[in-house]
This record gives C-alpha cells, structure tokens and sequence, in this order.
C-alpha cells in the first residue's frame, strides 16, 4: 500500500502549527522582571516567601540579583534591572535626583545589631551602639566588616565616624562579601560584626556569637524599592516592575511580609506609606 505524501499547503500549515508551539514557552519566559537588591531579602528568606504569592498572583516572575546596596544600584544605572530594593536611603535618593530612577517608595524595615563572642572580651555589651564600637576597637577585638559598599556596610561606616574611629588593623577584616558569608566569617574568627535583625534571625551557623548590642535608635534599617528609569533606559519594563511595586506597598503585599516569620518572630516590618 502507498503512502499518500502530506501537500505542500498542509506541510506548511504543520510547520506553523509547529512554530506556534515552539513560541508559546518563550512568549511565557518574557512575562518576568529582574530586581536587583540587597542581599540580606535573599538571604534572610523573605524573597522566597513573598515572591511566589506575587508570582501566582500577577504572572510576573521575578528573577532576583543579590549583591550589596551600592552594588545593586549600580545595576540599576546599568539598566540591567527593572527594579532595585535596597536599604540605604541617602544612596536611594541620589539614584532618583540623578535620574536613574523614578521615585522611591518606602517598603518595610527592621534594624541592625552588633553580635559578638557570647562572653564577650571587649565589654561592648549594651543599647550604645557608637560605645560598643569605642570598647570594641579600644580592645582591638576581631571585628567582621562586609566591606562591600552594601547598605549594612554604609550604616556601618556611618557608625564609625560617630565614634570618631577609622577602622584598621589586623583586627579589623573586611570579607568583601554578602551578609551570610561575613556572619560566617566572624564565627569562624569570634568576631564582632554589624548585621540586619533578618538576616541573623536566618542565620544557622552561629557557634558562639549572640547579640550584644541592639535597641538604639541609630541602628533603625529602613528599606525602600524604586522603579528603574524607563526615560534613562527604555527596555525597562516599566509596568510589569511597577506592578511589583505596587503589589509591594499594597495591603497584599504588606500583610505578606509580616507573615514572614522564624519562630514566631517577624523578620520584618512593613511600613508603606500610600
């Protein structure tokens, strides 16, 4: 018996049956932003909980680049970001006034606080965060900087120059890495260091570091989210990250990330001002 040979028209109409399917998993791929932002929402967790709930919602994927505050707005001068959130307000708003960004809106916050060696050995123990600094490098007691122009390593600096200190010295290492590594580091040392609330309350690999300093109100962390300037960069896509900005500060978004807790103690607190 013969095989009848499919006729041109029919063969075409396969192979644009064929193209049509072969399109419609990347059409899907297209539908994400890339938000570049501090690392301490990536490793703290919190993305991999509030991101899905925007994800199932809105369609929108969202692809994450983790680095330090100042690195991450640098992406977004770049215009390799959508969206940059991050946690240095100053920066912030100089990355607006200087037309990368559209505007800054204020997301959630928590604080900083200085762990150490449970015991203790410089005395900086206690709610002054510019004393514990003083005792800390009077006793030059190793210390674990990020080092990374991040938003933690600003605040940390900022700190410093209130104690009148410039930090050095073998005491003082800088890992030139994220939160998580630089935690790690000072374990593995006994050190010192300067970390978000979120990030430490995440953080598995203690050994014998505890909080020792917290509660004053120059280590308060407030964090904040900005558009990327479609007029700088006009690939930006201005309403899929707009979307996720709104979702941010909406009542969804917010009672999201208040429901982000580890043992029962949240990582962060919302604070949208709509």
């Amino acid at each position: 018996m013969s095989r009848r040979r499919p006729t041109p028209t029919a063969g075409r109409a396969l192979l644009a049956a064929l193209a049509v399917l072969l399109a419609l998993p990347v059409a899907a791929q297209e539908r994400f932003i890339t938000v570049a932002s501090t690392t301490s929402t990536e490793q703290s967790g919190l993305f991999g909980h509030i991101l899905p709930l925007f994800t199932r919602k809105s369609g929108i994927a969202v692809r994450v680049v983790a680095l330090g505050t100042g690195q991450a707005l640098d992406v977004g001068r770049r215009g390799d970001a959508d969206v940059v959130f991050v946690h240095d307000a100053a920066a912030e708003e100089r990355f607006v006034a200087e037309g990368y960004g559209v505007a800054r809106l204020e997301v959630m916050y928590n604080d900083f606080v200085i762990v150490g060696p449970a015991g203790d050995p410089a005395r900086a123990r206690g709610g002054d965060v510019v004393e514990a600094l003083r005792r800390i490098a009077a006793a030059e007691a190793p210390f674990a900087s990020r080092g990374d122009r991040s938003g933690t390593h600003a605040a940390e600096l900022r700190l410093w120059r209130a104690a009148g200190i410039a930090p050095g010295g073998r005491w003082y290492r800088e890992t030139g890495s994220g939160m998580g590594p630089t935690l790690n580091a000072a374990s593995g040392m006994n050190a010192y260091a300067l970390t978000d609330r979120g990030t430490w309350l995440s953080f598995c690999n203690r050994g014998e570091l505890a909080v020792l300093v917290e509660g004053d109100r120059r280590l308060f962390n407030r964090y904040g989210v900005i558009l990327v300037s479609p007029k700088r960069h006009p690939h930006v896509k201005a309403a899929e990250g707009q979307a996720f900005i709104d979702w941010l500060v909406s009542a969804e978004g917010q009672t999201a990330i208040a429901g982000y807790t580890i043992g029962g103690e949240p990582l962060f607190f919302p604070d949208a001002r709509q």
